[in-house]
């Protein structure tokens, strides 16, 4: 089966944020790649993010309440896939031993697959839907993504089903815009 080829980048959760946002800008010299008032994406090289924040105060008292141990914590850490076909055929191997995603997002610029391991820290799969990282960059910097910087669910069996009858990988890494997904979202629909 086909390994991560990278280690693609760290989500923190934070009620620091504009603490938190300065600090990596500084000591690792990032640029801000995207940012709204819950969200910053930063790099220090090509790729479209190195860094994540989510800023835990400007979420709703109910998610504050439930994430309050939270904070301060690594809150997913990211490898990528060479390709689409390594990534779903993961995803089917994983299937067959009882190990599901909990969260099936098209963020735009990666297609991506949330797991939980045994201790619940997550870890996200992913492949990049892009030649470049100049073109997920500029992705980015788009209204689509400022619209919904989180991205769309998609269902990983119906995009093997489509993989595996030969649908063209440039139409399995196209983004659809759609309403703002979220892992609960996700989970509900996956158990339907």
């Amino acid at each position: 089966m086909a390994k991560p080829i990278q280690l693609a980048h760290f989500v923190f959760q934070t009620r620091q944020f504009p603490e938190m946002l300065k600090w990596y800008q500084d000591v690792l010299e990032a640029d801000i790649r995207f940012q709204n008032p819950l969200l910053a994406f930063l790099s220090f090289d090509e790729e479209h993010h190195r860094i994540a924040l989510i800023d835990l105060c400007t979420m709703d008292p109910d998610a504050q309440q439930k994430l309050s141990s939270a904070a301060g914590t690594v809150e997913h850490v990211s490898f990528t896939y060479a390709s689409i076909t390594d990534l779903l055929e993961n995803y089917d191997r994983l299937k067959k031993m009882g190990i599901e995603p909990h969260w099936c997002v098209h963020h735009g610029m990666t297609i991506s697959m949330y797991y939980g391991d045994p201790d619940g820290n997550h870890i996200e799969l992913q492949v990049d839907t892009f030649d470049s990282a100049d073109q997920a960059n500029e992705f980015m910097l788009g209204e689509a993504f400022t619209k919904n910087p989180i991205g769309v669910d998609y269902d990983p069996d119906e995009l093997l089903e489509k993989l595996r009858n030969g649908t063209d990988v440039a139409t399995l890494l196209q983004y659809h815009e759609g309403p703002v997904s979220t892992p609960q979202q996700s989970a509900n629909r996956q158990s339907q």
